[in-house]
Parts: structure tokens; sequence; C-alpha cells
């Protein structure tokens, strides 16, 4: 192959598997999201936020747009954790600390004014709106999220069973 060929073919983009999830809160609050990573790591034991090339996630409540983040308003300052299994395609919750923070910490009130985001740690999962932590969104952090390669609703009745709350 000439070289002039295989530098093009390097410049090429990878290609990127996307990803779509749906979380269910508690008292009607609901996110919706997309995330992409390139599909070499498809069959990798775990991700992190490292790996990941797009990220969004859109706040509702009750069908009512709440805001939204994605990783174009990624500063050194958010909060941006991410532990995904592609393989078993589920965010990690394992039970100790802090586990997914997309523009949330454990505190759930750096999301910024306007703002939104999720956390999940031992405390539950949950939402930030406006900087404010929305208690009444939390549930048990032991909740599955998964992700499918279907676009989702934000009332999360549609999709594959993609976070159920525990009964």
């Amino acid at each position: 192959m000439p070289i002039a060929a295989l530098a093009a073919l390097l410049a090429l983009p990878a290609q990127a598997v996307e990803l779509y999830f749906c979380w269910q809160g508690a008292a009607g609050y609901s996110m919706t999201g997309t995330m992409r990573f390139p599909d070499a790591l498809l069959d990798a034991p775990r991700l992190d936020e490292a790996d990941v090339t797009g990220f969004e996630i859109t706040g509702w409540h009750e069908g009512e747009r709440l805001g939204s983040w994605s990783l174009a308003a990624l500063t050194p300052e958010t909060s941006w954790m991410l532990n995904f299994a592609p393989r078993e395609m589920r965010f990690l919750m394992p039970g100790m600390g802090v586990f997914q923070a997309w523009n949330a910490d454990g505190g759930v009130s750096d999301c910024g004014t306007p703002g939104f985001g999720f956390n999940a740690g031992n405390g539950g999962q949950d939402i930030c709106v406006d900087g404010r932590f929305v208690t009444e969104s939390t549930i048990p952090w032991s909740t599955p999220l998964l992700a499918t390669p279907e676009p989702v609703n934000p009332d999360c009745r549609q999709n594959i069973l993609l976070s159920e709350r525990t009964r």
C-alpha cells in the first residue's frame, strides 16, 4: 500500500458505538442520555470517562424538560466520573463511594445554574437541577441502569427495561 494511501486511511475517524439510556427516578423524575465511544472498546471489561468520546444527558420531570448537560460543557471544575461495562451494557453501581458523577458530585449540588446533573453513589441515584440536590428523585444505589443501541423516551416505558425501581 502506498504511504499516502496508508496516511489517508489512518486519518479517517474511528468507528464509534452510540448507546442510549433512560433512568427512571422517584417522584416522576427521569433522565435520557446518549454515549459514544470507539467500537474497539465494545469488548472491554470496563470503560471510564476517559474512554467516552460523546456524552449527553437530559433531565425530565413528568415529561417536562428540566435541563441538560454534555461533554461540550466539560471544564476542569466539572464533576465527571463514569463507569460502564460494555459487555453487559450497564453502568456499574458497586455500592461504595461515588460511581457515576455526570455534572453532579457526591453532594449532588454542583451542576450549575442553570444546570442539570446526575449522581450515583452509596447514598442513592439522584439528580441536580439548577444547583439544587433534588432529594425527591432519589432511588436506591443498586438500581440497574442499562444502555441500548435503540433511542429512548423520557418516560422510559416504551424502551427495553433500562432502569427499574426496586419494589
